[in-house]
């Protein structure tokens, strides 16, 4: 690790972010099979989306066997605050019924069987793991990825790279709450075009911050 790594802050970075971000809570409950539709729901979407989509469709459908067995087209009606609906419909049936031939109802809890339900990529399984059974893994999106480029944590082009870079250097003891700190942190300050660098408190650690000023 370089000696002016911002890894080497880590402890203090995250600190700060939590003294920041004082409300973390997820929207959703614990209930496996809602975090994992509400995370397919909130794909290429806003939280406020996700959220209002989510909660028509759990207060008519809330099970496997009844999205599985509902109508496309009320699905799509359902969920159509969410953007892209007609393909999330699709998926939401599938991987239903997915759970419901393979796994007996139940959400798997590991990674490798989530990524085998249709349309469930890496991050979405890794948010199953975080939110609906606390196993610690590392949810990379689009904040993710850009706030840990921006600090200097990694230097990676794709989320997939940065996943794989994080689990190499974060402990796990900060997996947990890795991905809810800087997606709130992402949307309130480390804003993805003009970033509130000068009230953010973690600029003085941060690589970003340290170009900006030298320019």
């Amino acid at each position: 690790m370089n000696e002016n790594s911002a890894l080497k802050h880590l402890p203090e970075i995250i600190k700060l972010m939590r003294r920041e971000i004082p409300d973390r809570a997820v929207v959703w409950d614990k209930s496996p099979f809602r975090v994992l539709i509400a995370t397919v729901l909130s794909q290429r979407t806003r939280d406020a989306n996700t959220k209002k989509a989510a909660e028509k469709l759990f207060a008519k459908y809330s099970t496997p066997e009844q999205i599985a067995n509902a109508k496309q087209g009320e699905l799509e009606k359902l969920i159509r605050a969410s953007g892209f609906y007609k393909v999330k419909a699709q998926r939401i049936k599938q991987i239903s019924r997915q759970l419901l031939e393979r796994f007996g109802g139940k959400v798997p809890q590991t990674k490798e069987e989530l990524m085998h339900l249709g349309g469930v990529g890496a991050k979405t399984a890794n948010c199953v793991l975080v939110y609906a059974f606390g196993v610690p893994a590392l949810p990379v999106d689009t904040h993710v990825h850009r706030i840990s480029n921006r600090i200097g944590f990694v230097s990676t082009k794709t989320p997939e790279q940065t996943e794989a870079a994080l689990e190499k250097t974060i402990p796990k003891k900060y997996w947990l709450d890795l991905n809810l700190l800087m997606v709130r942190y992402g949307q309130q300050i480390c804003l993805p075009r003009n970033p509130k660098c000068e009230i953010c408190k973690i600029s003085k650690y941060c690589e970003y911050w340290a170009r900006a000023k030298r320019n």
